[in-house]
């Protein structure tokens, strides 16, 4: 069960963090797996950290611009021979109050976010179709259910990400896809560590909210993800799914 052997996935933001632990996973299933990040020296290590030679592929992308979505589909298809999941993990975040964004950064959010998984949607569809189905992995965030404060650009893109998540489940249903949304609890990242500078209290309210008393790591999203891309979780589709230790159903 929950075999992967025969199948690509893409991945963006897969050169660190929830993207490349989600990546090693694959690769541990079976799967042949294609980095997409814009750093070549960290893809380049990223990929020989996957410890298999031939599962990897890496592709310098700035997933924001729609044609370089294609591109990294069309390379990853080419190099593999068919792409079978795309992972949407790619993101950032501009810890502002509401009345301080500029424009330009609430733009940059949105778009590294939330627009970059509608346009990789939009260019793995036809892969898809070739390979009669596919798997898509939004990776959402625990401010997809909750609010906060310096986080009102991240949080609406997280939100949309669920939403985006669903419309594509139901739309494409009929090509054979199916399209879940994980959403991490509080994750050891180089996004939270610059959260932890900011918030000296955040580590201690993390851990006494959290059931299982930690903050996750990157490969605790590795099993979830490899389950709902393999053929035995077809009949799973439109969810979002927190990996969070508890965080959410804590009282």
């Amino acid at each position: 069960m929950f075999d992967l052997t025969g199948k690509t996935a893409v991945v963006t933001g897969g050169t660190s963090g929830i993207g490349l632990g989600i990546a090693k996973g694959f690769v541990r299933a079976g799967a042949r797996v294609a980095l997409v990040g814009r750093d070549e020296s960290r893809g380049r290590a990223a990929l020989e950290s996957l410890g298999s030679k031939g599962a990897g592929l890496y592709v310098q992308a700035d997933i924001t611009d729609h044609d370089q979505c294609l591109r990294v589909i069309q390379e990853a298809e080419a190099h593999f021979g068919s792409v079978n999941i795309l992972v949407n993990n790619a993101g950032m975040n501009i810890r502002r109050n509401v009345e301080e964004y500029t424009q330009a950064q609430w733009y940059q959010i949105i778009d590294t976010n939330l627009s970059s998984a509608f346009y990789c949607a939009q260019a793995v569809r036809d892969a898809f179709v070739r390979a009669n189905g596919g798997k898509i992995l939004n990776i959402g965030s625990m401010l997809s259910l909750f609010g906060t404060t310096y986080a009102a650009g991240y949080a609406a893109s997280k939100g949309g990400i669920v939403q985006l998540g669903r419309a594509l489940a139901v739309e494409w249903a009929g090509l054979n896809v199916q399209v879940n949304t994980l959403l991490p609890g509080w994750i050891e990242t180089e996004l939270t560590a610059e959260a932890k500078l900011l918030f000296p209290d955040l580590e201690a309210g993390i851990l006494s909210r959290t059931p299982q008393a930690r903050w996750g790591r990157p490969d605790d999203l590795a099993g979830i993800a490899v389950a709902l891309c393999s053929r035995e979780c077809d009949f799973i589709t439109g969810v979002a799914i927190p990996v969070d230790g508890g965080y959410s159903v804590q009282g």
